[in-house]
């Protein structure tokens, strides 16, 4: 009897880009099988002369090759196009072929993203995913944009979706710290918006419940994924510099009239704040400044705002060395706003290592650190208030020009304004009345993953978002502003623990595979911040805490928050064509009693590729007919209550006679509230013809939003003014459609690609708060002076409300449909009524790509349809005339 020896055998798998990590290497008809490292190594033990080595990998056609001997092979897959078995990242960052799953998601590559380069990377998903909806808020350099996915699920316009940065969940703090139209503060941003575009490798969106559940009580409103750049699959030494220069200026400004300047009732008054003077008819007049000048009008807006410059430059350093990929970045970017005087300056700095050792190289470690200076200056103010900028610029009237005004300061150092109006100079406000602040933040992340056998491996994850924020206002002496000062400083601290254990086996019984994962996950989030201003200034200018006219004002806060979670996923496949999948988690949250602080959130969805199926039961779909599947789905999803919101606290503050005070919360908590629930469903077909030349992915979704965590309004003589309750039913429904194809591909190399986004959403509020003694069905959601956003029972999310002028009701009469007016005037009438609603009908995005030999031409359509809105500086210009 001879024994054939066996051998061992190393090697290297790769793709056209280079090498392919996490590649499967197996004897074929045996058991014995690697998985190649991060640098697509493999060592293979027990291989004799003659067998057959099959390499697979989601994405790649398998490749076979008859071992003859050799001691190193090279092995290169070729994407497998007929199969598209594109590879996405899903939750907990798992990469799995799309094909399989039974949920809508859409991944936006890095080239796509840097495009067109935004200062908030939120803003590059705009027309680019279907049923994600971007609003911007135009408050300067770096301003909020908030992100929605499906429409409204939270009658508290908490709407926004997590976002997870290479597994590690990021704080996405939105907009100014109070949105009071009346006595707003600034724009500060997004947290998104830190992330440079240059250091993201792709953004993947969890739009429906399934596509999120194994988040939990985090994911209630979707989940946004983006993984960054790792310079794995860089041979050597690769060094990218990149720079871009763009400018903004005003698209478009409020009609104005040019036909009546400065006065009331039709006269001329040089100290008048209004446009309802004299007609303009270039006639002669002695102005504010006692100056003989002709009447004309000026474009003030067009005068006022500049062209605004932002300037990003990139540096970025890949290196492979050994078993060890490196990636640094260093991104500068500095915006010079159109609004004068506004300005934001941002630093980036990422270092990334990833690297294989141990026996076999079962051993894979990935850390991460990011860091982030943001400084702004004069962050513009919004709202109708004398610390906006634009108030005065906008309201000047028609008949001055606001560049008379360019000086700011009078000899005497005092505002250099017209007359005896209240409204301030802006340009005095560019240089007396500041803002400023800084964020320092550090995104830390590494994970340790050791590999068992081919289908078994565990990984531990730890990361941390930590940022220092410090604020700082000043308001100098010489308008009819108060002179004062004010400093904030605030920290943010989120640490996340996490264990995965992953099995996979394609082939565990027969022509059936499946897949299994279990971990969990401790999250701990601390906040504190601490604000002090003297008020008014005792010395005139003299910028320091102690320099008070009163009592020094003193704010502090704190809050802590904890989550414990399990979870774990399930997913069984037959002969590459169904699929079915299952999750689970269960979160423990410290904001909750100790009978309701755990939840479970289960989801469950099925994939059906019917073009695999019937090639592989050789009757194959016509050659023109490349792909069909589909998809369905069920999940459960949530959201958790804010901490200290169970029991009554009391707050203590100082009197300005220096006396302690102490004041009860005008909110009546209620420790038995419970997490908020979200059932969702979800259905859907991917079709794709011409060898993936023009492909159809459709989808219908329907989600309920139960057990809202929200303030009812109470009778003041109770002594609270709201009690906090579950309530509510918000129900979304609609469908999403998204369209690629690729008209023109031409053999000299150019081509045409174009991808089209519409999804359209109705929402209905099925409830508010019933029970057997009371039943509200009114819930209100915000305003402006008369008018009033609504949610009501049995109506929609979004509806305004508000006072309209009267008419003739009388179908029979002759004036039917005629104002009513009183001594000539038209007349409102008393009660509120439904006049428009907020929410878009439909949203559509579209993008048209031009390629020719390495070069590209791209625009992008991003529109909404129907949606009311109401203009708090349009009713204010109106009645300044």
């Amino acid at each position: 009897m001879v024994v054939q020896q066996t051998r061992t055998v190393k090697g290297l798998v790769s793709d056209e880009l280079g090498p392919v990590a996490g590649a499967t290497v197996i004897v074929k008809g045996t058991q014995n099988g690697v998985i190649t490292n991060v640098n697509g190594e493999f060592t293979l033990s027990g291989v004799k002369v003659g067998d057959v080595i099959e390499v697979s990998y989601i994405g790649y056609a398998t490749l076979s090759v008859k071992y003859n001997g050799e001691q190193r092979l090279s092995l290169q897959l070729k994407e497998d196009s007929q199969q598209l078995g594109e590879v996405v990242v899903t939750a907990l960052g798992i990469k799995r072929e799309k094909k399989a799953l039974g949920y809508s998601m859409q991944e936006v590559k890095g080239a796509d993203i840097l495009q067109a380069r935004e200062t908030n990377v939120a803003n590059a998903l705009s027309g680019k995913v279907s049923g994600l909806q971007i609003i911007r808020s135009g408050n300067g350099p770096g301003s909020s944009s908030k992100i929605q996915l499906r429409g409204n699920n939270s009658l508290t316009g908490l709407n926004q979706p997590l976002i997870v940065v290479d597994g590690i969940p990021m704080e996405n703090f939105t907009g100014a710290a109070n949105n009071d139209f009346w006595n707003p503060s600034a724009d500060m941003g997004n947290g998104i918006s830190d992330i440079s575009s240059d250091d993201i490798a792709s953004m993947s969106v969890l739009k429906g419940a399934s596509a999120a559940a194994l988040y939990g009580s985090r994911a209630g409103n979707g989940v946004i994924l983006i993984t960054t750049k790792s310079g794995r699959k860089t041979e050597g030494l690769g060094v990218t510099i990149s720079g871009t220069v763009s400018a903004e200026t005003i698209f478009m400004s409020p009609k104005m009239q040019n036909s009546f300047g400065q006065g009331s009732n039709g006269t001329f008054d040089k100290d008048a704040g209004s446009s309802w003077g004299p007609k303009i008819e270039g006639q002669e007049y002695t102005n504010w400044n006692d100056q003989k000048v002709r009447m004309s009008s000026f474009d003030n807006v067009g005068n006022y705002f500049n062209t605004g410059i932002n300037l990003t430059e990139t540096f970025s350093f890949t290196q492979q060395y050994n078993k060890t990929s490196i990636y640094t970045s260093l991104t500068r970017m500095d915006d010079s706003s159109k609004i004068p005087s506004s300005k934001l300056k941002r630093t980036g700095l990422t270092a990334r290592a990833t690297s294989t050792f141990g026996k076999d190289d079962r051993w894979t470690f990935d850390t991460k650190i990011q860091y982030i200076n943001a400084e702004a200056q004069n962050r513009p103010i919004s709202g109708k208030n004398n610390s906006n900028n634009f108030l005065a610029m906008y309201l000047l009237p028609r008949s001055m020009d606001i560049r008379d005004f360019s000086a700011g300061t009078r000899s005497d150092n005092k505002m250099l304004w017209y007359g005896s109006s209240q409204q301030i100079n802006p340009y005095w406000m560019e240089t007396h009345k500041l803002n400023r602040d800084v964020r320092d933040r550090f995104l830390l992340s590494g994970s340790l993953k050791y590999r068992f056998t081919s289908w078994l491996d565990a990984e531990l994850r730890a990361g941390s978002d930590m940022y220092f924020t410090e604020y700082e206002n000043k308001t100098y002496s010489g308008s009819s502003l108060k002179n004062t000062y004010s400093i904030k400083q605030e920290r943010f601290y989120e640490n996340n623990y996490s264990f995965l254990l992953s099995a996979r086996k394609d082939n565990l019984f027969g022509k059936w595979g499946g897949s299994a994962t279990f971990g969990g996950n401790l999250m701990m989030r601390r906040h504190r911040s601490i604000s002090t201003s003297p008020g008014e200034l005792k010395v005139p200018d003299l910028f320091t805490v102690n320099n008070a006219t009163k009592s020094i004002s003193v704010g502090e806060e704190f809050s802590r928050k904890k989550i414990n979670s399990l979870y774990g996923t399930a997913q069984i496949n037959y002969n590459g064509f169904l699929f079915i999948d299952g999750t689970f988690r269960n979160d423990w949250s410290s904001t909750l009693s100790k009978e309701n602080r755990s939840f479970f959130y289960p989801s469950i969805s099925a994939s059906w590729v019917i073009s695999e199926m019937l090639e592989k039961m050789d009757k194959p779909l016509p050659e023109w007919f490349t792909y069909a599947k589909l998809r369905g789905s069920y999940a459960e999803v949530g959201n958790s209550i804010e901490p200290y919101q169970l029991y009554n606290t009391y707050s203590i503050g100082q009197a300005p006679d220096n006396t302690t005070t102490v004041s009860q919360d005008k909110t009546l908590y209620n420790s038995s509230v419970r997490s908020e629930l979200i059932k969702s469903w979800e259905f859907g077909a991917e079709i794709r013809f011409f060898n993936n030349r023009l492909g159809f992915d459709f989808s219908w979704y329907k989600s309920n939003a139960t057990r809202q965590l929200i303030n009812l309004p109470m009778d003041n003589l109770s002594g609270y003014e709201k009690r906090k309750v579950n309530a509510g039913n918000i129900e979304n429904k609609g469908f999403e459609l998204m369209v690629n194809a690729r008209p023109i591909e031409l053999k000299n190399g150019f081509s045409w690609d174009l991808m089209v986004n519409f999804s359209a959403n109705k929402n209905r509020i099925i409830e508010l708060y019933k029970t057997a003694d009371e039943e509200i069905t009114l819930y209100p959601l915000g305003g402006y002076d008369n008018l009033q956003v609504y949610a009501t029972a049995g109506g929609n999310y979004g509806e305004i409300w508000g006072t309209v002028l009267k008419r003739v009701t009388d179908e029979k009469s002759p004036y039917y449909g005629k104002l009513i007016t009183q001594n000539g005037l038209p007349t409102a009438t008393t009660e509120k009524q439904k006049i428009g609603n907020q929410q878009p009908d439909a949203l559509l995005g579209i993008s048209s790509t031009f390629n020719y030999k390495g070069w590209s031409l791209n625009f992008l359509i991003d529109s909404r349809f129907g949606g009311d809105i109401f203009s708090g500086t349009h009713q204010t210009m109106q009645a300044a005339g």
